[in-house]
């Protein structure tokens, strides 16, 4: 498991489409995502004779944003600017100079902060501003397999089952999941030298980039919560109980986890429920956006030794390629996990606008068993209209059908459907 190395190289991202679609008819476009997720890369092939390209970690560049915006925004007209949060009242300056003048495509900027999650910026630009997330590479781009996998949520809700083009089980698949998909950790040659960028990367967010969001009690304990969380990635939210463990009170340890949000390192999933309003109030659970960095985080190195970890670390790699899938997909979904009073529970419940939801269960064994249809079984029959669809993503090679539940399939589908597939027709 410490020999895979990928070399370096521009790898295809599944969101450019709908980047340059934005460009064609949007005056400014932001790419939302980490540090390191390959936003620079990108944007750079964008730039072009037509955009200057500036970034906002270089120090003269920043200091003129900061001291004079207007000044900068007026001096460049159009261009790619990025890390953008790390000097907001840009945006301001750019919405006056897009109000003059609406041309599409004039800015294109990144920003390795959910810039959206601060209403003030997010109100400058409405209606101005298109938003993009970039996430850090999934398994379809690293494949380089332009093909189904990239529409994999698109075919399921279409009615189209996936069959794995190139299977990736055992050891394959717990190297894949320790990885996870930041470009720089992938190009690194065995497994301790990405673990000692992932521990750099999140040291260097906790010394410079929270300060550039938040401001923040105890700064110095963001590290120990960050780590806290880790343990229970997957799990409800217990503020009170995390705040305790490293000696602050829920307040802040909720304030803290807004943070981390916003730094894309982790997200809160809410239960899913007919009733909308009340999946807002019940406690969610959170997921870690990479797995490469919990597996970091959580001290992970042995699959067999540690099999309730490995669990938890494939649960939220599958969350992380959910998002990424999202962020390209042709309709719009949402996650949602499902868990009630008689304590059955679906990892992840998918919505479409239109309320339709597809369970999935994730499982890192080879086989499927009864026992693991359950939640499926409960989730089918509380949501008779809705339920579209279950299935078992498992360590496995086969795309198999395990019954129906309310004239609606549940199937077993092979995790590396998430890397490389081709599409069956189901009846």
């Amino acid at each position: 498991m410490s020999k895979a190395k990928i070399e370096p190289s521009i790898f295809p991202r599944a969101i450019l489409p709908r980047v340059l679609d934005a460009l064609n008819d949007t005056p400014v476009v932001l790419i939302n995502g980490p540090r390191q997720a390959g936003k620079t890369t990108l944007v750079r092939q964008l730039a072009g004779a037509t955009r200057r390209y500036l970034t906002l970690d270089d120090e003269a560049t920043r200091v003129a944003a900061q001291e004079d915006p207007v000044g900068l925004i007026r001096s460049i007209g159009s261009a790619v600017i990025d890390e953008v949060q790390r000097a907001p009242n840009l945006l301001l300056a750019i919405k006056k100079s897009v109000d003059e003048d609406r041309r599409p495509g004039r800015f294109l900027l990144t920003g390795s902060a959910n810039l959206m999650m601060l209403p003030t910026l997010a109100d400058s630009l409405a209606g101005r501003m298109e938003t993009l997330t970039l996430l850090p590479l999934a398994q379809c781009e690293m494949a380089i397999a332009p093909n189904a996998s990239s529409k994999w949520l698109d075919a399921l809700f279409g009615g189209e089952m996936l069959i794995a083009s190139a299977p990736v089980v055992g050891e394959a698949l717990v190297e894949k999941v320790s990885m996870g998909g930041y470009p720089e950790a992938l190009t690194r040659s065995n497994n301790r030298r990405r673990k000692t960028w992932a521990r750099q990367y999140i040291e260097s967010l906790m010394q410079r980039d929270i300060k550039d969001i938040a401001s923040l009690d105890k700064l110095d304990q963001a590290p120990h919560l960050l780590k806290a969380l880790a343990h229970t990635s997957g799990q409800l939210c217990n503020y009170s109980q995390l705040g305790g463990q490293i000696g602050i009170n829920h307040k802040t340890a909720s304030k803290y986890i807004t943070v981390f949000e916003q730094m894309y390192l982790m997200q809160r999933v809410h239960v899913w429920s007919g009733n909308r309003l009340s999946r807002l109030l019940k406690t969610p659970k959170l997921q870690f956006v990479d797995s490469g960095l919990l597996s970091v985080m959580v001290d992970f190195s042995d699959a067999l030794q540690q099999r309730k970890l490995f669990g938890q670390l494939l649960e939220s790699f599958v969350f992380a390629e959910l998002r990424k899938h999202i962020t390209w997909a042709e309709g719009e979904y949402e996650i949602y996990y499902y868990r009630d009073k008689d304590q059955y529970e679906v990892d992840f419940v998918i919505e479409n606008a239109s309320g339709e939801i597809i369970g999935i269960e994730v499982k890192a064994a080879a086989s499927v068993s009864v026992s693991d249809l359950v939640g499926l079984k409960k989730l089918a029959q509380l949501a008779p209209q809705q339920f579209k669809l279950g299935i078992v993503l498992y360590d496995g090679i086969d795309t198999l059908p395990l019954g129906r539940v309310n004239d609606c399939p549940l199937w077993a589908v092979p995790l590396s459907t998430l890397a490389s597939s081709r599409v069956m027709t189901t009846s």
